[in-house]
């Protein structure tokens, strides 16, 4: 039974955060049976641990609650590889749990435990947790420093390590403006943009500067599904009144990709009924989302007038010289001696966000670390041969939907109409699928480009093409047909 729940768990997350994370940090997970209710996943290193305590345990706690109501929280613990077993006498305590031999370690002794909902980063935390564990959810304690529900600031994240261009500067001067004012300038400050573009970089920079400026005002950073899963665990722990008086008590509040709360009736009840609370006592709130409050899918129009209220400020896509001085900037934070004509090369070739310029960066250091060879024009093109291809020829999901109706003799209008006839939905639904796997684009952008539906839509197409695809022979070849002539 609970093996069962697991493989529907990972299977669902595998189709969430696609087969390369899911190979690096999900494939790993071990399940090692339960404790006080808990469920217990185990990894082999303590970085791994803390990795995915920090980025996925919240998710892997409200898949497992769906599955099972019951269950009470989840702990990442650190088993290292079954070793051979001891001699008697030689002073090393085996325990069997769930099946599982695990070999008793410091580490994971500590764990990385949920307290029912999430983990945070034990490192780099401006709260503290007991070494070798971090947990999210202690209602009514901590409260001076915002409490331990917050998430921790990245220290890297400075408004110094901001890299300021068109597209960009006025959410920088209204986040920099925020950090710096004795008194609200406008309320709330809200950022909205597309993935790896600075909006998490910008809220983590007003965090660290007001803690740095005035350490003594109280500050809650988290993500808007980490807000609704604290706020279901108040439901369910009868402590709302502890909940209520935490987040209504706090100097800041910082909530990132507030576009999850759509459909959430309750927890955007709360939300509404919190942000009121704050605004009210002058306190500073400060949201980022995927667009602006007026396109929010799924939120209540008062909730969107709200958000609406103090100063809404968008970044746009970058420019290849915003591009070239991020890449600029990087190479002089890393100490190395990059040549210009690869620095250029790479703005030039990698246009789609932040976060994949850097990476992209990363790699050409990496390699020539580890290999020893000088950076050039030509080993950046073999050490980035697969990126640059995928640059070179991105599919659209304008050009999948036109496809895909080309092959299922549909319309395109109908990949955007409300019509829920098979002969009509399950086409939309392999070009949700395609263009989750051969674009970049986000679940909710996804969505929008499908008549405005909602990313639980697009997860759903997934899943169910997945699905078919591993029952239908025939249904997949036409898949990957189409996969093979967007991809040529």
């Amino acid at each position: 039974m609970v093996i069962a729940q697991w493989n529907r768990v990972r299977g669902r997350l595998r189709t969430e955060v696609g087969e390369a994370a899911y190979r690096s940090w999900l494939k790993p997970l071990i399940l090692a049976g339960s404790r006080n209710g808990r469920l217990r996943l185990a990894v082999p290193t303590r970085f791994m641990r803390d990795w995915v305590a920090s980025n996925y345990a919240a998710r892997l706690f409200a898949l497992w609650s769906e599955e099972d109501p019951g269950v009470g929280g989840i702990e990442i613990v650190v088993q290292p590889p079954a070793r051979p077993t001891p001699k008697p006498g030689a002073g090393v305590g085996v325990a069997l749990l769930g099946g599982v031999t695990e070999v008793p370690c410091a580490e994971t002794m500590a764990g990385a435990q949920l307290n029912g909902m999430t983990a945070a980063r034990a490192a780099e935390s401006d709260v503290r947790a007991p070494a070798g564990a971090a947990s999210y959810g202690s209602y009514g304690s901590g409260q001076g420093s915002g409490g331990s529900i917050s998430a921790p600031l990245d220290p890297r994240f400075t408004f110094d390590n901001f890299v300021v261009g068109k597209p960009n500067e006025l959410a920088y001067a209204a986040a920099r403006r925020v950090a710096e004012a004795p008194t609200t300038p406008f309320n709330p400050l809200f950022l909205y943009g597309g993935v790896g573009l600075g909006k998490t970089h910008l809220m983590h920079a007003i965090g660290l500067h007001i803690k740095k400026q005035t350490p003594e005002r109280s500050i809650i950073y988290l993500s808007a599904e980490k807000f609704m899963y604290q706020f279901v665990r108040a439901l369910r722990t009868k402590d709302t009144m502890a909940f209520k008086e935490q987040f209504r008590s706090v100097d800041v509040l910082m909530i990132d990709d507030v576009q999850f709360i759509g459909g959430r009736e309750a927890t955007q009840e709360e939300f509404f009924h919190t942000f009121n609370a704050l605004v009210d006592q002058n306190r500073q709130v400060i949201v980022s989302a995927d667009k602006s409050p007026s396109d929010l899918e799924g939120v209540e129009e008062r909730m969107r007038s709200r958000l609406g209220w103090g100063l809404v400020a968008d970044i746009h896509p970058t420019t290849y010289e915003l591009r070239l001085g991020i890449l600029q900037a990087k190479a002089e934070q890393s100490s190395s001696d990059i040549p210009v004509k690869v620095l250029e090369f790479l703005a030039h070739k990698i246009t789609s966000n932040v976060r994949e310029l850097e990476g992209a960066l990363n790699r050409i250091l990496a390699h020539a670390t580890l290999v020893g060879r000088p950076i050039t024009l030509e080993t950046t093109q073999e050490v980035l041969h697969d990126l640059l291809r995928a640059n070179d020829r991105r599919v659209t999901i304008e050009e999948i939907q036109k496809r895909v109706s080309a092959h299922f003799n549909v319309r395109i209008a109908d990949m955007h109409s409300a019509r829920r006839a098979r002969a009509v939905a399950r086409p939309r639904q392999v070009a949700m699928y395609l263009s989750k796997q051969l674009t970049s684009r986000s679940l909710p952008e996804i969505g929008r480009k499908f008549g405005g539906r909602d990313h639980t839509t697009v997860m759903h197409a997934v899943r169910k093409v997945e699905e078919l695809k591993a029952t239908d022979a025939s249904f997949a070849e036409d898949v990957e047909l189409l996969r093979r002539m967007l991809e040529a």
